[in-house]
C-alpha cells in the first residue's frame, strides 16, 4: 500500500490530490495538503478519480464493429482494420474526406494534447472540429483580435481583488472556466473577507450568486447589451480611467461612439435590469480600488458571445484594471504559453478557410461542430465520409443532437479514441480506448496559461497499465494517414516528433527522455522560469511561481502594437446588436444551461457516487411559469423549439428569474447500444435536442446554448424508462 500526490485531470481547477492504492486497486483519494496551489482542496470530481479508474464498463481493449455488433480484439488488429479503409478514403475522396471531432477531456490529457496536433497535421484536413464551438471559442476571438494572441485571456486575480463582476459564470460549482482557480468558494470568502465585494449576473441563482454581495437576474443572452450600457454610462459620466494602459490602446474614440446608442434607458426592457441598476454597476467597477469582469458559458454561448466577451475586457480596460494587481491579468505559464516566446510574433487571424455547405468561418484552426452534419449528409466534393472522435461525445453536448446522431450513422468508417463506449462511440467501426487517469503522466499545458496564480506540477503514472498510451496510439494513426502502415517504427516517430517542437520552442531536442516527459522538459526548458522535467519531478506538490504580476506591453502582438479596443473583426457584429434591442419582449419562455458540481462531462455520469443528490437532469421553471402552465414539482413537461422536444420532469425553484427555464447539459443517456450501467439507471435527457444549429454566434459560429426560444406544456405521461441496454458482443 502506498499514497501517490497526483494532479486531478477532470475539470480546470488542477487541484492537487493524495491517492492511496493497493496494488491496483484505489482505496482512498483526498485533497493534497501541500499542494502549492490548492492547498487541500477537493470537489466530488476529484474524489472519484478511484472510482473511474476502477469502473467496470471502461474499455480496456479496442472494440471492432462485425456485422453491427462491438467484439473485442487485439491492438494489432483494430489497427489493420484502421488501415485497411482510412487511407483507401482518403485516396479516393481527399483528405478533407476525413473529419476529426475533439472533446474537452482531450485538452485535459497530456498525450492527445500534445500529439493530438502531430496526428491531425499529418490527416491534413480543414474539417477539424471541436468542443470549443459549444464552449469558449468567443474568448479566444475577442483576444486574439484585442491583444494579438487567442490565448492571451486575462483572468482576475482572485487573491487580491477588492471587486469582482461575474457573468454567466458560476465558479462555486465549476471552479473557474477560462480561469484556472482551485477552491474559488474559499478565495472569493477571502475576496469578502478583506472587504472585497462580489456581484453575479446570471438569470439563475447559482451557488456563486447565493455567496454574493449582490445578484441581479439578467434576462439571458442580453450580456452585451449589459456590458455596452456599462461602457457608456463610464464615457458619458467622465469615469474612463485607463491610467497606465493609455501608451498602449488604439480605438478608444471609435469605442465612445460605438457606445452611444446603448443607454442604460435603452437596454433596460432587453436585459430585465432596471436603468438605476445598470448605471450604479458601473459606477461601482469604477470606484473600486481594485476590480476585474469576468465572464464565462452565459456570455459566450449566445447569439452575441464574441460581443460580449470583447466588452467585458473594455470595461477591464477602461476602469484601468487591466494588467495591474487586483485587476484582469495575463498569466505566465512554466510551458507552452506562446505570448511568452521573445522576439516579433505574427499577429492571430481567423478566417482562413470556410466550411463546405454553409460557408462559416474558420477560428483556431476549427470549424463550427453545428456545420458538421451538414458536411456528412450533403453530397458533393469534399462530403465527410469518415470521422475520428477524440475524447469526445458530440451527440450529447453539440446543437440540434439528433441530427448529428443521424448523420453519424451513414458515415462509411468512424474512428473513436474512448475510454467509454457511448451516444457518440456505438456508431463507430473501432474504438481505441486509453489508460486511466492513474495510469498515464500528466502536465496541464493548456490549463496553467489561464492560472490564477503561476505554478507548475507534473505528475508521473501513478499505476501501471497494459494498455498502450495515448500518445503511441495517436503515432500509430499518424503512421496510417502518411502512408507508413499500421507497424511503424514509434520510437522514430516519437523523435521526429520532439525535434519538430523542440525546433519550435527555440531549444536542443532532450535525448535522455521518450513521450510526452520529453515534450514538456523541452517547453519547461524554453519557458520563462529556468526550470527542467527534473525540477517538478523534484517537487510531487508542485513549484510556486508566484502571483500574476504586469506583462504589458510585451504580450501584444496585434498589427499596431497596441490593445485594439476597436478592431474590425469585432466591431462588424455592433450593429447586428443595436437591431437586436427591438426584439426586447419574446413571447417564448427561454432556455438556459445549468452546470453541476458533480458533473463535468458527460462520461462521469456513469459513477455512481457523481449522480446522486442534487446532480439531476430537471428542467428548473419559476414558480409563477409554472402556475400558469400548470405544471406540478415532479411531473413532466414536454420542451419543445425548432428543433425537437423532449420530456422531462419539473423542478419548481424561484432560484430562476421568470421566464426562464434550466436545463443541465451532459444527460440523454438512453439509447440503445452503449454500455453504461450506472448511465443507463440515470439517462435524464439531452438537452441539445433543443439547441439549434442554425442559431449561432454570426464572429464565431459557436452554437447559442444559452437564450433558446422554448415552448413548455404538461405532459400527459411521464418521460419512458431507458430501453435495455445492448450489450450482445461488447466484453
Amino acid at each position: 500500500m502506498r499514497t501517490v500526490a497526483v494532479t486531478c485531470p477532470l475539470c480546470e481547477a488542477t487541484c492537487g490530490l493524495t491517492v492511496t492504492v493497493d496494488g491496483d486497486r484505489v482505496t482512498r483519494v483526498r485533497g493534497d495538503e501541500l499542494d502549492v496551489f490548492s492547498r487541500g482542496f477537493i470537489c466530488p470530481k476529484g474524489a472519484s478519480v478511484g472510482a473511474l479508474h476502477q469502473d467496470p464498463d471502461r474499455l480496456r481493449a479496442p472494440l471492432v464493429k462485425r456485422n453491427g455488433r462491438f467484439e473485442e480484439v487485439s491492438w494489432d488488429e483494430a489497427f489493420a482494420e484502421i488501415d485497411r479503409h482510412l487511407p483507401r478514403l482518403m485516396a479516393e475522396h481527399g483528405r478533407d474526406a476525413v473529419a476529426v471531432y475533439a472533446g474537452n477531456p482531450s485538452v485535459h490529457n497530456t498525450a492527445t494534447a500534445l500529439y493530438g496536433p502531430a496526428f491531425y497535421k499529418a490527416l491534413g484536413t480543414k474539417n477539424f472540429y471541436t468542443a470549443g464551438t459549444v464552449d469558449q471559442l468567443p474568448k479566444h476571438f475577442s483576444s486574439g483580435y484585442l491583444f494579438g494572441h487567442p490565448m492571451s485571456i486575462p483572468v482576475p486575480d482572485l487573491d487580491r481583488t477588492e471587486y469582482l463582476l461575474v457573468l454567466g459564470a458560476n465558479p462555486l460549482v465549476s471552479n473557474g472556466s477560462l480561469m484556472t482557480a482551485p477552491d474559488a468558494r474559499g478565495r472569493l470568502r477571502a475576496l469578502r473577507a478583506r472587504g472585497g465585494r462580489l456581484v453575479v449576473v446570471d438569470p439563475k441563482r447559482s451557488r456563486t450568486a447565493e455567496q454574493a454581495d449582490e445578484h441581479h437576474a439578467i434576462r439571458p443572452g442580453t450580456d452585451a447589451l449589459l456590458l455596452f450600457a456599462m461602457v457608456n454610462v463610464l464615457f458619458t459620466e467622465n469615469l474612463c480611467a485607463p491610467g497606465a494602459l493609455t501608451p498602449h490602446l488604439s480605438g478608444l474614440d471609435e469605442v465612445e461612439v460605438l457606445a452611444r446608442p446603448f443607454t442604460p434607458e435603452a437596454v433596460a426592457p432587453a436585459t430585465g435590469l432596471s436603468a438605476s441598476t445598470i448605471t450604479r454597476l458601473a459606477r461601482d467597477l469604477a470606484a473600486a480600488g481594485s476590480a476585474a469582469v469576468y465572464g464565462r458559458m452565459g456570455t459566450t454561448t449566445q447569439s452575441f458571445g464574441t460581443v460580449a466577451s470583447w466588452l467585458v475586457d473594455v470595461l477591464n480596460v477602461l476602469t484601468g484594471n487591466l494588467d495591474r494587481p487586483g485587476g484582469a491579468m495575463f498569466p505566465l505559464a512554466a510551458a507552452g504559453q506562446a505570448n511568452a516566446r521573445p522576439g516579433p510574433r505574427r499577429p492571430w487571424r481567423s478566417g482562413r478557410w470556410h466550411s463546405r455547405v454553409r460557408g462559416l468561418p474558420e477560428v483556431l484552426g476549427e470549424l463550427p461542430v453545428a456545420t458538421l452534419a451538414d458536411e456528412i449528409l450533403t453530397p458533393g466534393e469534399g462530403q465527410v465520409r469518415a470521422l475520428v472522435t477524440v475524447a469526445g461525445n458530440p451527440c450529447l453536448s453539440t446543437p440540434n443532437a439528433a441530427r448529428l446522431s443521424e448523420a453519424l450513422g451513414q458515415l462509411d468508417f468512424m474512428v473513436s479514441l474512448d475510454v467509454y463506449l457511448n451516444e457518440t462511440t456505438r456508431h463507430a467501426n473501432v474504438i481505441l480506448p486509453g489508460p486511466t487517469l492513474l495510469e498515464r503522466p500528466h502536465y496541464d499545458v493548456a490549463l496553467y496559461q489561464l492560472a490564477v496564480r503561476n505554478v507548475a506540477n507534473w505528475t508521473p503514472a501513478a499505476l501501471p497499465t497494459t494498455v498502450p498510451q495515448e500518445w503511441r496510439t495517436l503515432l500509430r494513426l499518424t503512421a496510417i494517414v502518411t502512408g507508413q502502415g499500421p507497424t511503424p517504427n514509434l520510437e522514430a516517430l516519437d523523435d521526429l516528433v520532439a525535434a519538430e517542437a523542440a525546433k519550435r520552442a527555440g531549444v536542443d531536442p532532450v535525448t535522455d527522455r521518450t513521450g510526452p516527459e520529453r515534450l514538456i522538459d523541452q517547453l519547461l526548458r524554453a519557458g520563462p522560469y529556468d526550470l527542467t522535467l527534473a525540477d517538478l519531478e523534484a517537487a510531487p506538490h508542485g513549484v510556486d511561481l508566484g502571483p500574476l504580476r504586469p506583462r504589458l506591453p510585451d504580450i501584444l502582438a496585434t498589427p499596431s502594437g497596441t490593445i485594439e479596443l476597436a478592431a474590425k473583426d469585432i466591431v462588424a457584429d455592433v450593429p447586428r446588436l443595436l437591431a437586436a434591442l427591438e426584439n426586447t419582449n419574446p413571447d417564448h419562455l427561454i432556455l438556459i444551461g445549468r452546470r453541476q458540481l458533480a458533473s463535468n462531462n458527460s462520461w462521469m455520469h456513469n459513477v455512481a457516487g457523481l449522480v446522486r443528490g442534487t446532480n439531476r437532469c430537471t428542467a428548473q421553471l419559476h414558480p409563477t411559469d409554472a402556475a400558469r402552465l400548470g405544471l406540478e414539482d415532479g411531473a413532466s413537461a414536454h420542451i419543445s423549439s425548432r428543433t425537437g422536444t423532449i420530456t422531462i420532469p419539473v423542478e419548481i425553484t424561484d432560484t430562476v428569474r421568470p421566464g426562464v427555464v434550466s436545463i443541465p447539459h451532459g444527460w440523454g443517456h438512453d439509447v440503445t447500444g452503449t454500455r453504461g450501467q450506472v448511465a443507463r439507471a440515470h439517462p435524464g435527457v439531452n438537452s441539445n435536442i433543443l439547441t439549434d444549429d442554425t442559431d449561432l454566434d454570426a464572429l464565431t459560429g459557436t452554437a447559442v446554448l444559452n437564450g433558446i426560444p422554448v415552448d413548455v406544456a404538461a405532459a400527459t405521461t411521464p418521460a419512458t424508462a431507458p430501453a435495455p441496454a445492448t450489450t450482445a458482443a461488447i466484453p
